[in-house]
């Protein structure tokens, strides 16, 4: 086969503009580093922007959350409407502490108001580092490509290693039955291994998915009530 008269593509390759988006991601880095410094464990919570708090949904993260703020996790999720809120809601029902990272989007996403603490984040995949570095467990609820996005993200972190087997808890199994299907198709065809089936609990029960983070976050890791942290004024925490 003769190659000699392939042509390659050539793209966008300016060394300044590259080094000034380095600097612009580092830049997002620092800020959500500084701002979600102090939060503690963290269970993060995924799911649609697009409920309203009368849909079922809705009203599921809500009690969801609750119960897991009782436990003494700070409650983060993309800080937005829809899932999010109802997390943050359920976080703040209780007393519990309630954080968002919010991406910066020109539709649909804006900060929910019940947050204690907030950090606006301009590209997605700095977004989901931070959500991703805070948290002991991870609860997947209905959404869309964006909730996909993000539970495919922390599961082959945790497959691979790269991330301590932290649980990850999928809730509503009616909506997530073609999700369980494939899963288990690719274990069927063996682009998984068959351990792999077991990194995540699809669940309906409320008190399956607390008992389950309580067994796979707070005993295995040791989590334990937290003494009073002062912040050190000489790094302009607060």
């Amino acid at each position: 086969m003769n190659t000699s008269e392939i042509k390659f593509l050539s793209g966008p390759q300016s060394r300044w503009k590259e080094f000034k988006f380095t600097f612009e991601v580092l830049t997002e880095f620092i800020k959500g580093f500084r701002k979600l410094h102090f939060l503690g464990p963290c269970v993060t919570v995924f799911g649609s922007a697009r409920f309203d708090e009368n849909h079922a949904y809705y009203k599921m993260a809500r009690a969801l959350s609750a119960e897991i703020a009782k436990m003494g996790f700070t409650i983060l999720t993309g800080g937005g409407p829809g899932i999010m809120e109802a997390a943050n809601r359920g976080a703040k029902d209780v007393g519990g502490r309630s954080v968002g990272c919010n991406i910066v989007l020109p539709f649909e996403q804006h900060e929910n108001p019940y947050l204690d603490k907030s950090v606006n984040i301009k590209f997605f995949f700095v977004r989901k580092t931070l959500l991703i570095k805070y948290s002991y467990a991870f609860v997947v609820m209905p959404g869309g490509f964006g909730t996909m996005d993000e539970y495919f993200e922390a599961l082959t972190l945790i497959q691979t290693k790269m991330l301590e087997g932290f649980p990850i808890v999928v809730f509503d199994k009616g909506f997530h039955e073609q999700l369980m299907n494939h899963i288990h198709q690719m274990n069927d065809k063996g682009t998984i291994s068959p351990a792999d089936l077991h990194l995540c609990l699809f669940t309906d029960s409320i008190p399956d998915a607390i008992q389950h983070i309580e067994v796979n976050a707070i005993s295995k890791f040791g989590l334990k009530h937290e003494t009073n942290r002062k912040a050190k004024w000489w790094l302009l925490e607060k």
